[in-house]
């Protein structure tokens, strides 16, 4: 990847966030998941990442990791 560069733009209406990792043009596009597309170049490597339903997706991440971490808090043993 030679034209390096990281750019974040939300687009409101749609709720997809969209993340630019290069300049590069996009030649393919791989769904990670029912929210999330990984953009590649024509070498297969990861150019950018899409975000659709960003609101929710982030939400329930954020809350799946603070839930996850506060239980490990209250499982840790007490010197």
């Amino acid at each position: 990847m030679n034209n390096n560069l990281l750019r974040m733009v939300y687009f409101e209406q749609e709720d997809i966030l969209h993340l630019t990792l290069s300049a590069e043009p996009e030649a393919g596009c791989v769904e990670i998941s029912p929210h999330i597309t990984a953009e590649l170049n024509e070498q297969g490597e990861l150019i950018g990442i899409e975000i659709m339903n960003a609101r929710a997706f982030l939400r329930d991440v954020v809350l799946e990791t603070v839930q996850a971490k506060l239980l490990q808090l209250s499982r840790a043993p007490t010197a």
